[in-house]
């Protein structure tokens, strides 16, 4: 494990953390704006400004382990997952997306692609959001190819 991605599970654990022993004080609004980060490939920081009744939006500025610094936001259609005995709002959710980034494997080329996200995220303590999402793209610019990424993270909405 690199020392950029122990920083980043430090920080999600620290979030939990928080989120487990600290008192609830706003519940997720519409236009509401979480903030996070995800571990996974790729890692990074997250933003999604939520909207229960039309598409929320999701960004992502992450690095990739193939030394790939990229920007990616999707437009998310979210719906209600009914679970049996799980109080916590749950839903599930999907949209298409596409992404922008660098290459710092030498070359320093960008690449340019189109991605889809496929994921579950439950609400903790009305402002604590923690999802697991898969990330499929195709890259358009510089190489052709597909490749698939995901992870698991943690917003806190403000």
């Amino acid at each position: 494990m690199t020392s950029s991605s122990r920083i980043l599970v430090a920080a999600l654990f620290a979030v939990v953390l928080c989120a487990t022993t600290s008192p609830a004080q706003a519940q997720r609004a519409p236009g509401a704006a979480g903030l996070g980060v995800q571990a996974g490939e790729p890692s990074g920081i997250t933003l999604k400004i939520y909207n229960p009744d039309r598409p929320s939006y999701d960004f992502l500025a992450a690095w990739s382990f193939d030394d790939f610094f990229f920007l990616n936001a999707h437009v998310l259609f979210e719906r209600p997952l009914a679970i049996e005995n799980v109080d916590q709002p749950v839903q599930w959710y999907f949209g298409p997306g596409a992404y922008v980034g660098v290459y710092d494997d030498g070359s320093s080329e960008a690449g340019l692609g189109v991605s889809g996200t496929i994921g579950l995220d439950i609400l903790l303590a009305d402002q604590f959001e923690l999802y697991l999402q898969a990330t499929p793209r195709f890259e358009l610019v510089r190489e052709t190819e597909p490749d698939i990424g995901g992870g698991l993270g943690l917003r806190y909405y403000f």
